[in-house]
């Protein structure tokens, strides 16, 4: 065993006795104690989630921490496991070890991939350590080609072992899921037995398509009480919920954007998160560009907020967001911010 590993399973071993202890029904936290695989599985999200955001602002420091935090949901999980006499931590690992060498015949098992077309790039370029390397078109094709027809392989045989003669195609997307994630895993899923759209221009018809059915499902609202400047707040009241019809047609609109997205190679997920960042940004600026200037939020003028909001797509982190241009140029209008 290499010095790295030898370490690396000494801490392992660390934190495994630390859980065990306070697991302990003889001294253990009474906190510790009183959680069940439900009352964790948010915990394991919202730490899964925190590794995120710290990559996505690229702190070193933060993502180790995260990291440890996530390691520890799962931990927890498999010191629950064990009590049960379901598992333990030792079989977790060795399971997802043992797929990942299924997974990557290539890499462990000598079989070579089996390219459409030969590539003189097909190696993938060396890049700076931590970077991302550059991989082949073709290669890349012939990875996912090769992932996904194990993963099938997996999903029959797990549908067998639950009695079941196939699996069905759409059983094991997990409905805990981000919403918009699940969508695009639930398109992308469809899609390989056919039922897909054949490019991106037929979803973009289908986006117009939703759109004017949630058009014709909102006429009536403001006369309903239910209009842009209901928006004030934050949460609504049962008798300011929208028509069945407006929700409904609402979902199909995002599902609709989720598949076009895939089409155009997007991920929904990861634009959604980058557009919150934007509007997070431009949003505080607009506040510091008002205290500066003595002016009071909630008085504002929608010309007012279209001046802030104008000025702040032109500080310097604006621009590095790409914020200069987009979807949204203007303002919203001051009677329906969110």
């Amino acid at each position: 065993m290499s010095d790295f590993a030898g370490k690396a399973a000494a801490a392992l071993n660390e934190l495994l006795a630390v859980m065990a202890r306070l697991r302990d029904p003889h001294g253990g936290c009474p906190w510790d104690l009183a959680q069940s695989f439900a009352s964790i599985a948010p915990y394991t999200l919202e730490e899964a989630y925190e590794v995120a955001d710290a990559i996505e602002r690229g702190d070193a420091a933060e993502l180790r921490d995260e990291l440890g935090d996530l390691l520890f949901q799962v931990v927890f999980h498999a010191r629950m496991a064990e009590e049960r006499g379901w598992f333990d931590f030792a079989q977790v690992a060795h399971g997802i070890a043992e797929k990942l060498e299924r997974r990557h015949p290539h890499v462990f098992a000598g079989t070579a991939l089996a390219l459409e077309a030969a590539s003189p790039g097909g190696a993938p370029a060396a890049g700076a350590a931590g970077e991302p390397r550059s991989l082949d078109p073709s290669v890349n094709a012939a990875l996912w080609k090769q992932w996904e027809a194990q993963k099938e392989r997996e999903r029959h045989a797990a549908a067998r072992r639950r009695g079941q003669a196939r699996s069905q195609v759409l059983a094991d997307v997990p409905l805990a899921l981000p919403a918009l994630v699940r969508a695009a895993k639930l398109g992308k899923r469809a899609a390989r037995v056919g039922f897909d759209w054949d490019g991106p221009e037929g979803v973009r018809e289908k986006v117009a398509e939703e759109l004017a059915e949630l058009d014709e499902a909102a006429q009536g609202l403001a006369v309903q009480g239910v209009s842009a400047g209901a928006g004030a707040s934050e949460a609504t009241t049962p008798a300011q919920a929208p028509p069945a019809a407006v929700l409904e047609e609402l979902g199909d609109l995002l599902f609709a954007l989720v598949n076009w997205g895939r089409h155009l190679r997007v991920d929904a997920e990861t634009a959604l998160r980058a557009a919150n960042a934007k509007f997070e940004h431009r949003f505080a600026v607009m506040e510091r560009l008002a205290r500066e200037r003595a002016l009071e939020l909630t008085a504002l003028s929608p010309a007012q907020w279209e001046t802030l909001w104008q000025e702040s797509k032109r500080t310097p982190q604006a621009a590095a967001l790409g914020e200069a241009s987009g979807p949204a140029d203007t303002a919203p209008a001051a009677t329906g911010r969110a």
